[in-house]
């Protein structure tokens, strides 16, 4: 079977730019109206996207006056979108940093029961200071500490995921039996930093497990990824860094006993989209325009762990030497050394890195027709630069809209991306092997058909 193109949409705030909030063809919906969230995932449904994806964050942003970067709780919208939509994915982000194992295996288990195996988790380890003391911290967690924590934190909810078998459930009311007993086990989990006894207190999801995605591209965090994501979103400023991303992820992902097709990755993609070439150019000016530098300023700060970048004048070509070194930052740490070769590679004002950074936070911005659009994204699927996108439109719902009725298109005709669901899962969307279960009998990586899951489901 020909390969195929993965395509998710992030919804964040009105757009991915900073300014869509501003902007007059974003949506007019309150970003607490649960119908915004709703219509959009029903829109990417629509188009076929294989999911929707929402990021999350544990404090107020700094520049809320001029930001509207305050949303609903991820995990809370998505059992809303569960009953909205029917066969998209869902996948939300949620911290392992500051919450327990087993009320994060038992949200997740809920929703993918709920929406029938459509659920994914984005695996995030937080950073921010003010994420901090808002759990009673004083300060950041280190880089090191936080995927230290991550990595027990994985071993005990993948642990509870397994602790039932699929055949648990007989649900006999005649026999007077729910359950067979021995097919629940606890898992006694006792580490550095959980006590879990388990087992999880509902059955094992629909797709064995929620699908894992992560983000995280520092060294720590592309082997993190190599054990245990399904699918890594990215970002990515230039499509030779991409090339060697994926690259070095895959073969990282090999050494692990995988294979390299059981991680998709798939970099952030914001493309303002016009009917000709000069028009995008001038949406993607217009929106730049409602942007605040000083707020664009206090971001940079934050991704460099509150660096402060308050003296450098915004038209003054940056160096390296501006910014605290990457290695350095217990912050978002793959992020900052993207930035940081941006500056190096480009030459940049403070302005114009800050302009860049307004279009999506230091994901690949582009502007252009759908045929240059759809160009892009086949020469990087098909180059060894990606296996789909993280689509991130600048405008909701504006540009999501013209992606899906005119780069969708284009990419369907040459064969790239579906043209139909041909699975009911976010692991079947995914083309993903459904985890061994530790009761299981059948050997490891045996994907099952939706159907199949039903029957046996059923059977007594």
């Amino acid at each position: 079977m020909k390969r195929q193109l993965h395509l998710n949409l992030f919804i964040h705030s009105r757009g991915h730019h900073e300014a869509s909030w501003r902007n007059p063809a974003s949506s007019p919906l309150a970003l607490t109206d649960i119908r915004y969230y709703q219509d959009l995932a029903q829109r990417a449904e629509a188009a076929l996207f294989d999911s929707i994806f929402l990021a999350d964050q544990l404090a107020l942003g700094e520049d809320v006056a001029q930001a509207a970067r305050t949303w609903l709780e991820p995990i809370t919208v998505l059992a809303a979108l569960a009953v909205s939509t029917s066969r998209i994915g869902l996948i939300a982000t949620a911290s392992s940093t500051y919450t327990e194992p087993f009320n994060l295996a038992r949200q997740f288990a809920s929703l993918d029961h709920i929406s029938n195996g459509r659920v994914a988790w984005n695996i995030v380890t937080s950073w921010l200071a003010n994420s901090a003391r808002n759990f009673g911290g004083a300060g950041q967690v280190s880089h090191a500490d936080r995927y230290a924590r991550g990595e027990e934190f994985m071993t005990v909810v993948k642990a509870l995921w397994d602790s039932w078998a699929e055949d648990a459930v007989v649900d006999d009311r005649s026999g007077g039996r729910y359950a067979r007993a021995d097919r629940i086990r606890p898992i006694n989990h006792h580490g550095d930093n959980y006590q879990v006894a388990g087992p999880l207190n509902m059955p094992r999801c629909p797709q064995g497990r929620p699908v894992l995605v992560q983000a995280g591209s520092s060294e720590t965090g592309r082997r993190f990824a190599a054990r245990h994501a399904d699918a890594v979103f990215t970002a990515q400023m230039e499509k030779a860094t991409a090339q060697e991303f994926y690259t070095d992820l895959k073969a990282l992902v090999t050494a692990d006993g995988r294979a390299p097709d059981a991680v998709l990755i798939l970099p952030g993609l914001s493309p303002m989209i016009g009917s000709t070439e000069a028009e995008a150019h001038r949406l993607a000016r217009e929106a730049n325009e409602l942007s605040d530098p000083e707020v664009g300023r206090r971001r940079l700060s934050n991704r460099f762990g509150g660096h402060d970048f308050s003296h450098l004048p915004l038209d003054r070509p940056l160096a390296a030497e501006d910014f605290p070194d990457p290695g350095s930052v217990e912050a978002a740490r793959s992020r900052t050394e993207v930035i940081v070769s941006l500056v190096r590679r480009e030459k940049l004002t403070l302005r114009q890195l800050l302009g860049y950074l307004a279009g999506a936070r230091g994901h690949f911005v582009t502007a252009g027709t759908p045929e240059q659009i759809a160009d892009l994204i086949e020469d990087w699927f098909n180059d060894g630069a990606a296996d789909g996108f993280n689509l991130m439109p600048p405008l909701l719902p504006a540009m999501l809209d013209v992606f899906s009725t005119e780069v969708i298109p284009l990419l369907q005709r040459r064969g790239l991306f579906r043209t139909a669901y041909a699975g009911e899962t976010l692991r079947e969307h995914y083309g993903l092997a459904w985890p061994k279960s530790a009761f299981a009998e059948e050997p490891a990586g045996t994907i099952r058909s939706s159907p199949e899951r039903r029957l046996e489901k059923q059977a007594p």
